[in-house]
């Protein structure tokens, strides 16, 4: 009863005309960012940031807005997967296996209604499974004290790193590299200056919203321009777009088994989206068997990583909602947005602001039939997009981007600050080491160090308040601090042997 009474408030919320025009603008714009190789949802929701609050947008239609385009960009990167051989984003890349050779056997319309009714089902059942999911988790975390946090948070370290990354040690530099940027500033206990240089503009420390703009949305443009600006094409033309009623009657059960899997997959802090598509991907694979066709233009090979990536797209929301923990890249972004709206996620979100989040989860229950509707009949527009020069599109994202820092904060110091991170995000990407540790010790930075603060506090000092919730009393051990301890480690360490075990196979090349 009391799930149908939120659902009747977040649908209240979600049904207004001005909340709705913003869900279906951020599903179309965010289709649009996904299917342009290279933006992907992470670049799409930071380019919008600085947008979003320019507008003046309250809480509830500012996360609706980026939420719809993150959804929207997780549907839109199957786009140039099939037509260009090119994945929108990483958890496309699986797409690109089957979606391609279908496309060069003459049914990229049919490779993509098969897709987009995927990505449908995978991210409906992932918005039901964070309807019922989140508020069981929420209680869970009231038995968190500053222990069970700091272990929570290194979890997130380890896996979103260990994961994103394929070198450990290079994740665990960008950690260490955000967490220094963290503590720029005043030191919250002390109030002495700490990495500041003696800038004052610098003692207020740094804003996330800068750092992300600058490591995500100007760094692509160095990119751009160091390729010199690279034309863009459609490699396979869309002919007349039909529903292939059979081939999607053929895949139910691949899109249902893959839902389930990607969203498992999208609520372990870190896992994200990609490995949700690889896992989806492999599983039908080992279930067709060698006369399954994976490979070779099979709508099974199309169906199981769309739905399997858009479910964890969904159930990343799970772990920032309840715990304050991202579960992606673009969770992490997203976890940004509302740390500047003045929300704290965690358990007294469901609590203190019901509106915000049974708002959120309407809108994205609402989302996903416009996106429905947006990437079957309306896909020839989206292929259009693919043949927007870089040249064009790219200087206008500069622009935005720019602009809107300068219109939140006013200061011509952060427009600095956004190239600088613009640089170091380059030089990060061109020696392979992942951006989004960096960005989560941004994020997290300031909570981790007050959490592992409270709990030496707490224990007289003794390191032992990290795993114990009374020091004085040995017996009094607290087991979700040593199980997220535990897991952190081996959620570091076990990617290590996996690699060499399980590895991505190659995308066809013309």
């Amino acid at each position: 009863m009391e799930l149908v009474d939120n659902l009747a408030l977040g649908f209240s919320i979600a049904f207004s005309p001005y909340t709705l025009m913003l869900a279906v603008l951020g599903c179309f714009i965010g289709t649009i960012v996904g299917a342009l190789p290279g933006l992907g949802p992470s670049n799409g929701v930071a380019i919008m940031i600085p947008i979003t609050f320019s507008m003046g947008l309250g809480a509830v239609p500012a996360l609706v807005l980026l939420t719809a385009i993150y959804y929207g960009a997780m549907y839109g990167g199957r786009i140039s997967s099939i037509l260009l051989n090119i994945p929108g984003d990483e958890p496309a890349l699986m797409t690109t296996l089957d979606g391609y050779p279908m496309a060069k056997n003459g049914r990229a319309s049919d490779a993509l209604v098969i897709s987009g009714v995927a990505s449908f089902v995978g991210a409906f059942l992932a918005t039901i499974g964070l309807m019922l999911l989140a508020p069981i988790l929420s209680r869970v975390a009231y038995e968190f004290g500053p222990g069970e946090y700091f272990a929570l948070y290194l979890l997130a370290f380890a896996t979103l790193g260990g994961i994103s990354s394929n070198n450990q040690a290079k994740a665990a530099l960008a950690s260490c590299i955000g967490l220094m940027i963290a503590m720029i500033g005043l030191d919250p206990n002390s109030g002495l200056p700490r990495l500041t240089g003696g800038n004052l503009h610098l003692y207020d420390g740094i804003d996330f919203l800068v750092a992300i703009v600058g490591l995500f949305a100007v760094s692509e443009i160095f990119f751009f321009i160091e390729s010199h600006g690279k034309s863009s094409a459609v490699g396979v033309l869309v002919g007349k777009v039909r529903v292939p009623w059979g081939d999607i009657w053929a895949t139910r059960w691949t899109m249902l088994r893959s839902s389930f899997v990607g969203f498992f997959a999208g609520v372990l802090p870190g896992a994200g989206a990609s490995l949700g598509s690889f896992m989806t991907y492999m599983m039908e694979k080992s279930i067709a068997g060698d006369k399954g066709g994976f490979g070779t233009g099979v709508p099974k090979g199309v169906a199981a990583p769309e739905a399997g990536n858009n479910a964890a797209a969904g159930g990343a929301l799970v772990p920032m909602l309840t715990l304050g923990v991202p579960g992606s890249g673009t969770t992490a972004v997203l976890l940004a947005v509302l740390v500047t709206l003045n929300i704290t996620p965690g358990p007294t979100l469901f609590t203190e602001r019901p509106d915000v989040v049974w708002g959120l989860i309407a809108s994205l229950l609402i989302a996903n039939f416009v996106l429905l509707f947006m990437n079957v009949p309306m896909v020839k527009i989206f292929v259009r997009v693919l043949q927007v020069p870089p040249a064009i599109l790219l200087p206008g994202v500069t622009m935005v981007s720019f602009v809107g820092i300068y219109s939140l904060t006013g200061s011509y110091f952060d427009l600095l600050l956004v190239v600088a991170f613009g640089v170091l995000g380059y030089l990060l990407r061109k020696l392979d080491i992942p951006t989004v540790p960096v960005i989560l010790g941004i994020l997290l930075g300031h909570q981790m160090e007050k959490q592992l603060r409270d709990a030496m506090v707490l224990s007289d000092g003794s390191a032992w308040g990290l795993i114990y919730t009374r020091p004085s009393d040995p017996t009094d051990l607290s087991l979700i601090a040593l199980g997220l301890l535990i897991a952190a480690v081996v959620g570091f360490v076990a990617p290590i042997f996996l690699r060499k075990v399980l590895k991505k196979p190659q995308a066809v090349t013309d």
